[in-house]
């Protein structure tokens, strides 16, 4: 994240070759780029960071960096959105109004979205649509739903400090490890046991660490971290709040302090992605018209988070959509986020298609005009 610099370069190649104008940076390397004149004015936005993980799929656009990759296909959104530039751009004289490409940095946790918003690049938006490829459905069909479709997510890292010494003597030393091991364990009823069943969250510890290799040392303090997610604002923060109770309290209760730390500097805070009513409305109208009312199904919200949740909560009407992109005939059958992540290629002229629709539908719908079909 915020070190996309030869993407960016890349991008803004392709729009200098379009012949649309643009500004950057935005959140250090985002670009804003801009076609047609006036308003409306309707966003569109791809995200562009990638992922510290080393690429294993056999594909010949493999990632030429080590230890990093578009494990998330943020690889095939930009080239989606550049593809509905080109469209665009040679539609331009007939749009009643403008669209605007944001193509955005640090998704993956640095909520680059919120910076851009905060520089400006969201000022006077009327809507903005957003997508991001799914390989849990198959390649050309479309999900999405009203409200909330992603969840509100944070991170944390908690210590626990107690007094290290001698492991053959631990009634003269006070072990950090214990009450750990325990605060691992209570976390898990706030799920459980705290959460209403017909509600959404997650309590995940995903990392441990204790001592330096010694086995006869009892250590001077465990740490351990993880994520909070949940479908509302309101239980993430409560959430938050126990999470912090049990850490403090259950440490205490065997003689060690504990401690949390929230570390939004590093990764802020992600709201839940809500789809705008109207704005869902409207693009499920778009998606029906461009795939078939059979290629559009309803989404089942995932306790993943994303940062075009921020457009939402800055006030603009806002509708994000997955876009199936499984194929076992292409081999791409693996999850988000792994080695092994492979795209269908044969979604991007899909996303393309529909990310061009969506804006010259929504200048026409605004202007009173029925859709063109042209594009």
């Amino acid at each position: 994240m915020y070190k996309e610099h030869n993407t960016s370069a890349f991008i803004r190649r392709h729009l200098d070759e379009l012949g649309i104008p643009y500004r950057h940076p935005y959140a250090k390397t985002g670009i804003v780029a801009t076609i047609g004149q006036g308003s409306p004015v309707v966003g569109l936005r791809a995200d562009m960071d990638a992922l510290p993980i080393q690429e294993l799929a056999d594909v010949p656009f493999r990632s030429k960096v080590e230890g990093t990759m578009h494990a998330c296909g943020h690889d095939s959104h930009m080239t989606m959105l550049l593809g509905a530039a080109r469209l665009l751009k040679a539609a331009e004289g007939r749009l009643r109004g403008s669209v605007r490409l944001l193509f955005q940095p640090a998704e993956e946790g640095g909520a680059g979205a919120d910076v851009m918003i905060k520089e400006g690049a969201a000022e006077g938006l009327a809507a903005i649509f957003g997508l991001h490829v799914w390989p849990f459905l198959p390649t050309g069909t479309l999900a999405s739903r009203a409200g909330a479709i992603m969840a509100a997510c944070l991170q944390f890292e908690a210590r626990v400090t107690g007094r290290g010494g001698h492991a053959g003597m631990p009634p003269a030393f006070v072990d950090p490890l214990v009450p750990a091991a325990a605060i691992v364990g209570a976390l898990q009823a706030l799920v459980s046991r705290e959460t209403a069943p017909m509600d959404t969250a997650v309590v995940s510890v995903t990392r441990m660490a204790a001592g330096e290799g010694a086995y006869n040392v009892i250590p001077e303090f465990a740490t351990f971290g993880g994520t909070l997610r949940s479908l509302s604002h309101d239980h993430l923060m409560l959430l938050k709040r126990r999470v912090t109770e049990v850490v403090e309290a259950t440490a205490r209760s065997y003689g060690c302090t504990g401690k949390v730390d929230w570390m939004e500097a590093q990764e802020p805070m992600y709201p839940p992605t809500v789809n705008d009513h109207s704005a869902f409305t409207f693009a499920n109208g778009v998606a029906v018209r461009l795939l078939g009312a059979d290629k559009v199904l309803e989404a089942t919200p995932t306790m993943g988070g994303e940062d075009f949740a921020f457009f939402g909560r800055a006030g603009v009407p806002a509708s994000f959509a997955f876009l199936g992109s499984g194929n076992a005939a292409a081999g791409a059958v693996h999850g988000l986020h792994t080695p092994q992540f492979k795209l269908d290629e044969a979604v991007l002229s899909v996303g393309a298609a529909y990310h061009a629709a969506l804006a010259s539908e929504y200048l026409a719908a605004a202007a009173g005009e029925a859709a063109k079909d042209e594009l």
